[in-house]
């Protein structure tokens, strides 16, 4: 059984939403693989692997969001993850002294 034309745009859609964002008139070469292979063969078993792979694409999107959101410390260095620590039991790291400072 072959997929309505509407359903093979709506996963076309579908899968350019989840690749990075680039303007249509020079696509890369992953979205003209894309294009080819869905508006060539409309094999039920390829149009699965599509879904599937647009469903992981977004889990991994949003386990990234997620990973962000809980977890802020992630991204920062050392230094500053010290310093939000001890503001987070009520203390505030004294300044360091530096040789080229004069008061």
């Amino acid at each position: 059984m072959a997929a309505s034309p509407s359903h093979l745009r709506s996963l076309y859609r579908s899968l350019l939403r989840e690749l990075p964002r680039r303007p249509l008139s020079t696509p890369s070469p992953i979205q003209q693989r894309i294009r080819n292979t869905i508006s060539s063969s409309s094999a039920p078993m390829q149009i699965e692997e599509a879904e599937q792979y647009v469903q992981y694409a977004k889990a991994q999107r949003m386990y990234a969001t997620l990973l962000e959101r809980y977890n802020p410390g992630m991204s920062m260095d050392e230094e500053e993850n010290v310093r939000l620590t001890a503001r987070r039991v009520g203390m505030d790291l004294p300044e360091e002294w530096r040789a080229d400072k004069k008061d």
